[in-house]
């Protein structure tokens, strides 16, 4: 620990403060104002710095990866994030009109899309093509923690290139004993989630026994242990621990299995299909038993593949209230983000990405040097160090700050919502949250 802090400190010598050049709007919120975020790259040799440099070609464009689930059974999640992260492309002109012409330091910005397929094989065949691609500056995703942990993370740190994922909440992957050095997440850490939805159950809703039910991703199963390990210190207790296969779709025995336990709740952090199935099953075998998932049952596939056993079924997520209201993200986001895409945001993570892309603007800002031919070199390590430096940037999901371990959502709102009214496209009735409360990851270390 005493030698990272040292690293990265000399390797923060010199660095820049700059003010984030963005909208911002009278309740606070912003698509990023103020703050900090910072290192200088001028004075570098590209051919001896270790990692090297990214060059950029007069005229040519900015590329940045992205590795996000945009197929299959969990495409709402990455799909919403890779259009966040459109989004942002699209703002660098500093208004949101469909068109993705604005500059950043004199060039365009264009994407370069990979699939992370929301698992460990997916994620690593994506990060090995775009770590093969020089140009590519750094890589918004992955949107699944088994994707990342110990696999993307790696081989895009391994060389010297960021990833900042919108999503992933697993504790390990900013855990000091896990963490890459490339990697950071605007995404919270479980830790927090794990905490509050202890709270809604045990204190909130008063009951005291809950079963948990995990798939293999690294996701589910760490926010099912932060969920449990509150509980207990609570006062609470588990009755049942299980574990399932995400492809698996027949769970009636085990439910009948931990209904023999009378939970008064069953948590079940699980990825759609396998959450919306559990719901639906649950409700025949545990008609008492409240039933609570997170932001990985919290899609749109979830309200259609339930149907009407998605009724009263809660989950947790960011608490997209806590800006939903500010005048960028209700007046400017909303309706671009609609108007481009031709639906609603299909899960949270949208405004994450957006934040994402921003804060590596910034960065990018700080750290290129500007040759006199009209092309850049972006050193690798410089701009590790000042995406790493970002302080009090406030993005439209609250401030970020980064910390060493590469967390930069450390003041995190979770709300816990109510089926059907959830704030995914095909949601209705009334989606604020029933239960929202606020936590920083020193409350939850």
């Amino acid at each position: 620990m005493k030698q990272r802090r040292i690293l990265r400190l000399l390797a923060l010598v010199g660095v820049l403060t700059l003010i984030g050049a963005a909208c911002s709007n009278d309740d606070g919120g912003s698509s990023g104002d103020s703050g900090s975020t910072g290192a200088s790259g001028g004075g570098v040799d590209c051919d001896t710095v270790e990692f090297g440099c990214v060059e950029v070609a007069s005229g040519a464009p900015i590329t940045v990866g992205t590795l996000l689930a945009i197929s299959g059974d969990t495409a709402s999640l990455g799909q919403d994030s890779q259009d966040g992260a459109t989004l942002a492309i699209d703002y660098l002109d500093g208004t949101l009109d469909g068109n993705l012409d604005g500059e950043l330091v004199g060039h365009t910005v264009e994407l370069s899309n990979e699939d992370d397929l929301c698992s460990a094989e997916g994620g690593q065949a994506g990060a090995t093509a775009l770590a093969a691609d020089p140009s590519i500056v750094a890589v918004i995703g992955t949107s699944c923690s088994s994707a990342a942990l110990g696999v993307a993370d790696k081989i895009l740190s391994d060389k010297g290139m960021l990833l900042i994922s919108p999503s992933n909440t697993n504790p390990g992957l900013t855990s000091e004993e896990a963490h890459q050095p490339f990697y950071l997440r605007t995404a919270h850490n479980d830790k927090i989630q794990g905490a509050i939805v202890s709270d809604f159950v045990y204190t909130k809703q008063g009951l005291t026994t809950a079963a948990t039910i995990n798939d293999e991703s690294p996701y589910a199963d760490g926010l099912a242990a932060a969920f449990r390990a509150n509980f207990e210190a609570a006062g609470g207790t588990i009755t049942a621990v299980e574990a399932i296969n995400s492809a698996d779709t027949d769970f009636k025995p085990l439910l009948t299995s931990i209904a023999q336990g009378n939970p008064e709740a069953l948590y079940f952090p699980d990825f759609n299909p396998a959450c919306a199935l559990i719901a639906k099953q649950a409700a025949e075998i545990m008609p008492d038993t409240l039933l609570i998932g997170s932001d990985g049952c919290l899609a749109t596939d979830f309200l259609e593949t339930a149907g009407a056993a998605a009724n009263g079924v809660f989950a947790s997520s960011p608490d997209l209230s806590v800006f939903a209201n500010g005048d960028f993200y209700k007046n400017e986001f909303l309706p671009a983000y609609k108007t481009e895409f031709g639906t609603d945001p299909t899960s949270v993570f949208h405004a994450h990405a957006f934040d994402a892309m921003n804060i590596l603007f910034e960065a990018i800002k700080s750290a290129a040097i500007e040759n006199d031919d009209g092309s850049l070199s972006i050193p690798r390590q410089a701009l590790r160090d000042a995406i790493f430096a970002t302080s009090g940037w406030k993005g439209i999901t609250g401030t970020i700050t980064c910390n060493e371990l590469g967390d930069c959502a450390t003041d995190v709102t979770i709300g816990v919502f109510e089926a059907p009214g959830w704030p995914v496209e095909g949601g209705s009735g009334n989606t604020d949250p029933v239960f929202s409360e606020t936590k920083t990851l020193d409350d939850v270390l």
